[in-house]
């Protein structure tokens, strides 16, 4: 290797090195920022889960630290979601230059799109299905017992929904890369439309808990978003097809 080259990669990996430092201290400072309020933070978290409980229940902390560490967890998550569009504003700069023009035009809108989806995905998470969710278990649940779910399994709960519907929002997205790479196209798209539509419903079935309403309320949302991911779609392919006739 020329030392011309090893200039090269060395300054690359200063400059990563940059990036993900203002990234990582973006996120710290805006954690620390909300440390005080970690109780309030959890507290709003919990609420679905609260709202479905019968008056007067409380959730329960069997680990000594938990109480602490539990809602710690749940701050540096939001800090993270906060931080989120200066960390992909910072991984964009790093990679940007080393894109062709068609590539940025395709790139930047995508990087947006995505996060604006999966954060979409976790609102939808959080506003429609844990509510209903959890006030169809509790009507499931017999009078001789009494819920106090532990504040560590809720978490993880949480997590787990929120990452599968934040992932299942992607669909769109994920439509457009294929038909973008020409890896598929759009007639394809609707002729796998069934076999998507039982992939939905097994999907759901796995990574929701076992019950129908959650089910429902990921595979119509992903059926729905391969719908819009088709109609999208027609729209790349039409670009596609004016940038051939250009060159």
């Amino acid at each position: 290797m020329s030392e011309p080259q090893e200039d090269s990669f060395i300054s690359h990996l200063v400059e990563l090195r940059d990036r993900l430092l203002r990234a990582v201290v973006a996120v710290v400072a805006i954690f620390v920022c909300l440390m005080p309020w970690a109780g309030d933070i959890y507290d709003i978290l919990a609420h679905p889960m609260m709202s479905a409980l019968p008056e007067g229940t409380k959730m329960i902390a069997t680990g000594v630290v938990t109480p602490f560490f539990v809602p710690m967890k749940v701050t540096l998550l939001v800090a993270f979601v906060i931080a989120l569009p200066f960390v992909l504003y910072q991984a964009w700069c790093f990679i940007a230059p080393g894109l062709y023009a068609h590539e940025k035009r395709l790139g930047l809108p995508l990087v947006v799109g995505s996060t604006v989806l999966f954060l979409a995905g976790m609102a939808f998470c959080y506003f429609f299905v844990f509510g209903t969710v959890f006030k169809f278990i509790a009507q499931f649940a017999p009078k001789s017992i009494t819920p106090a779910p532990d504040i560590e399994q809720y978490l993880a709960f949480v997590m787990s929904m929120f990452l599968a519907f934040g992932i299942t929002f992607e669909v769109p997205v994920i439509v457009i890369v294929l038909v973008k790479l020409g890896i598929v196209d759009v007639a394809k798209l609707k002729e796998a439309r069934p076999y998507v539509i039982v992939g939905a419903f097994v999907i759901a079935a796995v990574v929701t808990p076992p019950d129908v309403v959650s089910q429902l309320m990921l595979a119509v949302p992903m059926c729905l978003l391969y719908e819009l991911g088709i109609f999208l779609s027609r729209f790349v392919t039409k670009t596609r097809a004016d940038e051939a006739v250009s060159s």
